[in-house]
């Protein structure tokens, strides 16, 4: 766990000084933590929150960082004094990792002393930004696999942690393994690979160093086969070192190959496998896969067994950033919230103003048909019918009957108190999956997906309304 304070952005800062020359440092506030639909993010997979809990339950300011905010000549004695025994003393509310969310729903609640929550936005959104994506790319490649994702992007992602997390939101996301040793050991994920061409190359011959690799790995041999030429050597070779080790009796894992039309050589493998008695055999294929080459090579039935994924899962490439955002919803003035929106232009940057949380309304199939952000004092009758309509096109309306509702929020800091269990990593996983599960698989193709229904409830809609007429 490590002191990640000074992981902030200095306007938050420089606020955080001038609401205190104010006096209004101490006012509470609530912040949403969400973020806004852009290509290939119709939904989300929610992560991040267990290093979020650490960036709270370790946030301090050393003797160094005061040494050098002192350096920068900029903020006061009383903001020193403020800062030498910091303490997070607010309450916070996220979704569970693992959490199917769509835009504009709050993915972290933050109600704290406007000192206290300012200073965490960037940081929660460093965190729970990079997380989320990768988690939401995972899932988008895997659910095209049937989870057969190995993630071993750890050589092309930015900097090491954004390898050691993406990894860990890689396996939320459904990936069942990882090349990342260091991920594996500090989050105990299943770590795998193979050698690389190096080790063939390093022979005199292909067949030299596939022999001498079975020979140190005989139970667990898996075969790089495209160092040379993948049908007229590389396959070719496998077989003959497969079948020294059956006799030897041995079980030889598989074969992979990095290059080349993948669609082509693996069904030609296969079939060379296959009349060579190796049925059992798997082929594994890597390179720079996504989920839409993944699409495209199931469509061609390419044979392939195991997919290797990792530059394109690690980056998300194409898409580089989720755009998750953190505004003020509002501010208490004498115990009572005063609700806050920001105002634009453009209606997807208008915020949802006062202190929420979303329900997840499912049918009677136990699938999610709906997803409801209401304010938090609204009350919902399960036993009574429940009419959502859209929060633009409102005449576009639904009425539940047989209905349960979710809410889709946890508290996990009071007064500055940790008081969520966070659970391991494991039973993230099978929750991830039993969310993915519950949502029908046309909000989830990836292309044209369904329309997912997210509504505003009547209380925040007539509340948004309210304050757009008072802004004109």
């Amino acid at each position: 766990m490590r002191n990640l304070t000074m992981l902030t952005d200095f306007y938050e800062l420089s606020m955080m000084n001038a609401y205190l020359e104010s006096g209004m440092a101490d006012k509470i506030a609530v912040f949403d933590l969400f973020f806004r639909p852009a290509p290939n993010l119709e939904f989300a997979v929610a992560a991040g929150l267990e290093q979020a809990v650490d960036l709270i339950k370790n946030l301090h300011f050393s003797a160094e960082d005061i040494a050098y905010l002192r350096s920068l000549h900029v903020f006061g004695e009383k903001f020193f004094e403020r800062i030498t025994n910091f303490d997070f003393t607010g309450d916070i509310y996220a979704v569970r990792e693992g959490e199917i969310v769509f835009p504009h729903e709050p993915l972290v609640v933050v109600r704290a002393k406007l000192f206290e929550a300012q200073l965490v936005e960037t940081a929660l959104l460093n965190i729970i930004n990079h997380q989320t994506l990768i988690a939401t790319k995972s899932l988008r490649i895997t659910q095209e696999t049937d989870g057969a994702v190995a993630e071993f992007g750890l050589r092309r992602a930015q900097g090491p942690d954004a390898g050691i997390y993406g990894t860990r939101a890689s396996i939320i996301g459904g990936c069942k393994s990882t090349s990342n040793v260091y991920a594996g050991q500090m989050f105990g994920v299943k770590v795998g690979g193979t050698h690389a061409h190096s080790w063939v190359m390093s022979f005199p011959t292909e067949l030299e160093a596939f022999r001498k690799y079975a020979e140190i790995y005989p139970d667990s041999c898996l075969l790089l086969v495209d160092t040379y030429d993948t049908l007229r050597s590389g396959v070719p070779n496998a077989i003959t070192v497969f079948n020294e080790l059956k006799a030897a009796g041995h079980k030889p894992i598989g074969i992979r190959i990095d290059s080349g039309d993948l669609a082509y050589l693996t069904k030609r493998a296969r079939k060379m496998l296959d009349q060579a008695g190796h049925a059992d055999v798997k082929i594994f294929a890597s390179g720079d896969i996504d989920e839409n080459i993944i699409a495209a090579l199931r469509a061609q039935e390419a044979k392939i067994d195991v997919w290797g994924i990792g530059t394109k899962l690690i980056t998300s490439f194409p898409q580089p950033s989720l755009g998750g955002v953190y505004k003020l919803a509002g501010i208490e003035e004498n115990g009572v919230l005063i609700p806050k929106m920001k105002v634009s232009d453009t209606p997807e940057k208008i915020t949802n103003p006062g202190f929420k949380t979303t329900y997840r309304i499912f049918d009677a199939d136990g699938m999610a048909a709906a997803d409801l952000i209401a304010l938090r004092e609204e009350q919902f009758d399960e036993s009574k019918p429940l009419t959502i309509f859209h929060p633009l096109e409102t005449w576009k309306k639904k009425t539940f009957t047989n209905y349960r509702l979710k809410d889709l929020m946890v508290k996990v800091f009071e007064n500055g108190k940790l008081i969520y269990d966070l659970p391991p990593l494991t039973e993230i996983v099978l929750y991830a999956q039993r969310c993915k599960d519950s949502l029908w698989e046309e909000y989830r193709r990836l292309i044209n997906p369904h329309e997912y229904k997210v509504d505003l409830s009547e209380g925040l809609y007539n509340l948004k309304q309210k304050l757009l007429n008072e802004t004109h």
